[in-house]
């Protein structure tokens, strides 16, 4: 079945009575060029589970499926149901209805692999999730670019933040592609980039994330009064600045990874 063409997907669309609902942030991925790209930026073999969240028409898992991954798509748009039985039939595909956000990624075993155009509206804390899970060996995702970008920014950037140091932290990314809207069915509005990861072997550090996130809540403020307003003792902030060679005065977005780590462990 050819899901790459527009005017295919819109005929699939009206037999089924479907339309892209707004609440599951759904753009269906339809240039296959770019499926083939985001398929072999994943390093698997054949016969390796793949999986994915927000599966839309199946395009993506399709094309997954046909290079040789057993897929594991987790969907919660139940209409999608009967559409799944021809896009995907007779495909190494299993289908789980449910929330991403609610599954318990931390069940998976080791070296297991990601791939997704994720909905737009979970992608931030889905990411978030799958990198706290600490499952994956790598993991290739589709996002908006303003995300690309926060997912791969560096320290005194406006796109640098919470989400760039949690990143940072698990795995490390690269931004490969960006792509336009007519890539997809309909066409957004936004920009959409290709982020690949490669999680590092590291447990989660809540005490390192309660102070970053912290530190970013009111980022025009100088890191000291942000930490401050959070409970943490001014006084021990501005002598471990000092001890770091930062000045009093410095903002959190000015902070690498390593930093703040030492900052944590000098006024902890």
């Amino acid at each position: 079945m050819n899901l790459t063409s527009p005017a295919t997907v819109r005929d699939l669309l009206a037999r089924y009575g479907l339309r892209a609902d707004r609440r599951f942030g759904q753009n269906f991925l339809v240039e296959a060029a770019y499926l083939r790209r985001i398929v072999e930026a994943l390093k698997f073999r054949p016969g390796e589970i793949v999986w994915e969240v927000g599966p839309g028409l199946g395009t993506l898992t399709r094309a997954l499926a046909e290079a040789g991954a057993k897929v594991v798509a987790i969907e919660m748009d139940r209409r999608l149901e009967p559409l799944y039985a021809e896009t995907l039939a007779g495909l190494t595909v299993e289908l789980r209805w449910g929330d991403a956000l609610r599954f318990d990624w931390k069940s998976l075993p080791p070296n297991s692999l990601f791939a997704s155009n994720l909905p737009y509206n979970i992608a931030t804390p889905l990411i978030t999730e799958l990198l706290r899970a600490g499952r994956f060996r790598q993991m290739v995702v589709l996002v908006q670019k303003e995300v690309a970008l926060r997912m791969t920014a560096a320290p005194a950037t406006p796109a640098y933040g919470l989400f760039s140091l949690r990143v940072q932290y698990h795995a490390r990314a690269e931004r490969l592609f960006d792509l336009p809207p007519g890539a997809f069915f309909p066409a957004p509005k936004v920009t959409s980039s290709v982020v690949v990861l490669w999680p590092h072997a590291r447990p989660d550090h809540p005490a390192l994330f309660r102070l970053v996130e912290q530190a970013f809540t009111q980022r025009r403020k100088t890191l000291v009064n942000a930490l401050k307003a959070g409970g943490y003792d001014p006084a021990r902030v501005v002598q471990a600045l000092e001890a770091l060679g930062l000045s009093p005065n410095v903002r959190a977005e000015a902070l690498s990874l390593a930093q703040f780590e030492l900052l944590l462990a000098k006024i902890s």
